[in-house]
């Protein structure tokens, strides 16, 4: 599968993204592919992986590549770009150097992560916050539109417009799941209310926990929480679902 996750700035899209490479992998189907696809890069802390380079930075190499086109000079470089480790890779988007906007950036890291997904069983797309990355068509098909939320109202609303733009730029999602995280009371009717008029095939519910704060504290990877956490046992719930029936 390939999994895109979306959402408002500060509603726990990295964490979320990061549990779901790590408890894919914790499920025999690995390596899987995670992909970094938001400037700001914190993907790599939360796997407890540095990234070795990225795609953005070798936007200023590749306008000097001589005897290759651009694709494939950036092609023969995505080593640099690639973190391997046992259970699974991170390829990171990063920054462009100088002046210019990310759209050749988004644009080679589209074609690039179209090839070589193939090589996995599955892949997390760790999308930009906002609709950014949507809107540059990063991931144009997708087995599975992650929607993630905090029980704000303002999320809420962001989780339902990215929903939208996606589905006026053509961008498929063969299933789409909302995902409220911070749950410090039950869910709200909003949220509910919500995936059932996005006709969402599921509805995750992740608790506010104290455990990943700590670790957020102290820059400690998600890899240090043990199977009987509340956030990894509701992954593991949401992925017995959403994988049996991909």
């Amino acid at each position: 599968m390939i999994i895109a996750v979306c959402g408002k700035g500060g509603v726990g899209k990295t964490t979320l993204s990061a549990l779901l490479v790590l408890r894919l992998a914790a499920r025999g189907q690995k390596p899987v592919l995670a992909v970094d696809a938001d400037p700001n890069s914190c993907l790599d802390l939360a796997l407890g992986l540095a990234a070795p380079g990225s795609v953005g930075a070798l936007r200023e190499d590749a306008r000097e590549a001589r005897g290759m086109s651009k694709h494939e000079f950036l092609e023969y470089r995505l080593a640099e770009c690639l973190a391997e480790a046992e259970d699974f890779d991170l390829l990171a988007m990063g920054r462009p150097e100088g002046p210019g906007c990310y759209c050749f950036a988004n644009s080679v890291l589209r074609d690039l992560t179209s090839k070589i997904s193939s090589r996995y069983p599955h892949v997390v797309l760790d999308n930009e916050a906002g609709l950014e990355n949507l809107s540059r068509r990063l991931a144009p098909a997708v087995d599975l539109l992650v929607l993630a939320s905090d029980p704000s109202a303002r999320g809420l609303a962001t989780a339902a417009r990215i929903r939208g733009l996606a589905a006026e730029l053509g961008i498929t999602a063969a299933r789409t799941a909302l995902a409220v995280n911070r749950l410090a009371t039950p869910l709200p009717d909003a949220a509910r209310d919500l995936a059932r008029d996005l006709g969402a095939d599921f509805l995750l519910e992740l608790p506010e926990d104290p455990t990943l704060a700590a670790l957020d504290r102290e820059g400690t990877p998600l890899t240090a929480l043990p199977p009987d956490n509340p956030l990894v046992v509701a992954v593991d719930g949401f992925l017995d679902l959403a994988v049996q029936s991909g």
